[in-house]
């Protein structure tokens, strides 16, 4: 696991409290900025596992040309 998919999970997660939060209370704003948060979060741990991917696939390669 690397640190944009740690981060992007932890952003995800604070969003989803904080859209939360924003539908229980009735501030659309703060809903809206939660799920913003959500959103980047997710953009952010998708492009942590897209490295690792490309990552495992580097070393397997090399490994097949050893």
């Amino acid at each position: 696991m690397n640190k944009d998919q740690i981060e992007g999970r932890v952003e995800a997660a604070k969003g989803k409290i904080k859209e939360a939060t924003g539908v229980l209370i009735g501030d659309k704003k703060f809903e809206t900025e939660g799920e913003a948060q959500k959103n980047v979060g997710k953009i952010q741990a998708g492009l942590g596992d897209i490295k690792e991917e490309i990552k495992d696939e580097i070393k397997k390669e090399l490994k097949e040309d050893s």
